[in-house]
């Protein structure tokens, strides 16, 4: 049994969860991810480990709430308790001093770059971040990124906050201004991470990214994380969940994504309707 330390909501419909996890916490590396199953017959879900603490053996996990299970998770106060959470898994980043590492993060996906950031500062990089979101009431973790970064570029597609415009357009603004990156990580929605990488291609950085949504059962058995890479077949969760953004198909990425949407739709209006007091949207 875990226990939820503490719990507190970050942005709407996305709550930030602090667990009770001392063997995990000492192990986990940047990049790696948990499975949660919140309820003996319920489903595994992956999910990004945003921070941890080896000395006092907690781990942060942050949940969007979007399906069935999220929802429920949404439910749990501090306190409670998660049956089994399983991990760490996946490989850690690399991290190195490569020179100046430009870290993009795109809604919900500024939780997993959160670390990997840390760790690159730490490891002596000068760190631009780039973070992009709709509109200002959904940036998540600005404070925590802006402390282990040297710039923090704000981007918005309403206008609301920072920039006005897609984290694209930042990115080629540093690179019209002669700004050398020697290292992009990217992590955000697959569409927007699909046109990083094109971008950051034609521009010649290096770019790393992670396809965390696409993982399902999180140990490489149930073959849902199929993806290809260069051509070749990986499963995100053993062989990732980072690859080169240059090399991965986000189109078939995009197309497996899809492919059990309406079974999580049906999953999350059947949940509605048996528990019609439960506003989804905590």
């Amino acid at each position: 049994m875990y226990k939820i330390v503490r719990k507190e909501t970050i942005a709407p419909n996305v709550h930030r969860y602090v667990l009770d996890a001392p063997l995990i916490a000492k192990k986990r590396l940047p990049g790696q991810f948990v499975v949660i199953r919140i309820a003996e017959t319920g489903e595994r879900i992956p999910l990004t480990i945003a921070d941890g603490d080896a000395d006092a053996g907690t781990i942060t996990l942050v949940v969007q709430s979007v399906g069935k299970t999220t929802v429920q998770m949404a439910l749990k106060q501090e306190g409670d308790v998660i049956p089994d959470v399983l991990g760490p898994l996946g490989k850690p980043t690399h991290i190195e001093n490569v020179g100046t590492v430009l870290a993009v993060g795109g809604g919900i996906g500024i939780a997993p770059l959160y670390p990997i950031t840390k760790a690159m500062k730490e490891a002596g990089n000068h760190v631009v971040t780039v973070l992009g979101a709709r509109s200002h009431d959904l940036f998540i973790m600005e404070e925590e990124m802006a402390s282990v970064s040297d710039e923090v570029i704000i981007t918005t597609d309403d206008g609301s906050r920072g920039k006005k415009g897609l984290v694209t357009d930042a990115i080629q603004e540093l690179s019209d201004a002669g700004r050398k990156i020697d290292l992009v990580v990217a992590i955000g929605p697959p569409i927007m991470m699909k046109f990083v990488s094109l971008l950051t291609k034609k521009l010649g950085m290096p770019t790393i990214v992670s396809l965390n949504p696409i993982m399902i059962d999180g140990t490489g058995m149930c073959g849902g994380c199929r993806v290809t890479v260069g051509g070749a077949t990986r499963f995100a969760c053993v062989d990732g969940p980072e690859f080169d953004g240059h090399e991965v198909d986000f189109d078939g990425l995009m197309q497996r994504l899809s492919m059990y949407r309406d079974h999580e739709c049906r999953a999350l209006d059947s949940f509605k309707t048996e528990h019609p007091d439960i506003d989804v949207r905590i």
